[in-house]
């Protein structure tokens, strides 16, 4: 597994790639953000391990542009703002984990560990079965990993679609924030509520007519979310 690295303090980006090898990853460096830019979009890398404050270009407009050209392997975001806004700006833009600074090197291999490993599983693709489900106007092919609301197909980021998946595939079922996170991120207790509530939050503002008013993923007020059928 190749884990591109873009971080511009040299002793955090030696730290980072130390442990990274240490449990046998290929790791690269970029110190700036067009340079980390250039090597995600070229190709060849299983994850991204990325600073906000960056050189060049921020690791926002770096996420926002790997995410428009289409790039989806995992990206863990590593920063050293606490802020709850730029946690929600980061994820809302499709990062899939932040990490804040100061950090555990050994929690955040197992974050990296983690992710891949739900990445695999979710890229490998058998035969064409064409699972596809269906749920009003909305198609959720498991295969393809496409989404279409009525006969318009809706681009949603690697976990998006992950979220929206396991929730169809247990319709009608409520899941905590917890839950979901457990499910989906496979991180257990080391994310928290803000990663759920913004992937719900951007997945229907893709799908519903109305965000405010969902008809697919309700809120179960104290108790967490469910797709109704």
């Amino acid at each position: 597994m190749r884990i591109l690295i873009v971080e511009d303090d040299a002793e955090i980006a030696a730290l980072v790639g130390d442990y990274l090898k240490i449990h046998g990853y290929d790791t690269a460096l970029a110190s700036d953000g067009p340079g980390g830019l250039a090597l995600a979009a070229g190709g060849g890398f299983d994850l991204c391990v990325l600073d906000i404050m960056l050189p060049g270009m921020s690791g926002y407009e770096v996420l926002r542009e790997l995410r428009e050209r289409q790039c989806d392997i995992p990206v863990l975001i590593l920063s050293a703002k606490s802020d709850e806004v730029d946690k929600i700006r980061a994820l809302g833009l499709g990062a899939d984990d932040f990490v804040q600074k100061p950090f555990s090197p050994g929690e955040l291999v197992a974050r990296v560990g983690a992710h891949l490993a739900r990445y695999k599983r979710m890229s490998e693709k058998s035969a064409p079965r064409h699972r596809v489900i269906s749920i009003r106007a909305m198609r959720v092919n498991l295969d393809t990993r496409q989404v279409f609301m009525r006969e318009s197909e809706i681009a949603l980021t690697g976990k998006e679609f992950d979220l929206l998946a396991f929730l169809a595939q247990n319709p009608n079922s409520v899941f905590s924030k917890d839950a979901l996170f457990e499910r989906v991120w496979g991180l257990d207790a080391l994310g928290d509520a803000a990663t759920v509530v913004v992937h719900i939050k951007k997945i229907r503002e893709k799908t519903e007519e109305d965000p405010r008013e969902p008809q697919y993923i309700e809120t179960v007020w104290g108790a967490g979310y469910r797709l109704r059928v």
